[in-house]
């Protein structure tokens, strides 16, 4: 008996993206911070927060990114925080209108995931690992692969 596989796909799977390679970083670091800012914005994420969801980032680098993100190139760890953000800000888009979609990370939330806590103090206190269920979280609820 023959083993079944996955059916053939007629589309090439994305390339990884090096996020050591310094060219790759230098590409992706603006949009990524120009994306960050605007999250940050929309979901009202103080400051002290918003640097600790860069993984700790001080305060003058911090403003000086906010000031000029295209001056900046971002480390790969950095870079990593910010793609799960943006994967879990269109999530939160997908799934929710406008309104709720800003307000998803700051409301109590009773998955056992939270523990009643936010999903932004859930990420704060898991830092990159949180950030990833948070995002496997809404993607399944989207029905995601």
């Amino acid at each position: 008996m023959a083993a079944r596989g996955y059916p053939a796909t007629r589309y090439e799977p994305s390339p990884l993206v090096d996020l050591v390679s310094p060219p790759a970083r230098e590409r992706l670091s603006p949009a990524a911070l120009n994306a960050f800012f605007t999250m940050i914005d929309r979901w009202s994420v103080r400051d002290d927060d918003a640097r600790a969801l860069l993984g700790g980032v001080t305060n003058g680098p911090y403003y000086e990114m906010k000031k000029h993100p295209s001056g900046r190139v971002l480390d790969a760890d950095t870079l990593l925080r910010v793609s799960y953000l943006i994967g879990i800000f269109k999530a939160l888009n997908i799934l929710h209108g406008p309104a709720l979609a800003d307000d998803w990370i700051r409301l109590p939330n009773t998955n056992r995931i939270f523990g009643g806590s936010t999903p932004l103090a859930y990420m704060l206190r898991g830092g990159v690992n949180a950030m990833q269920t948070v995002r496997r979280l809404l993607d399944a609820r989207r029905g995601a692969t």
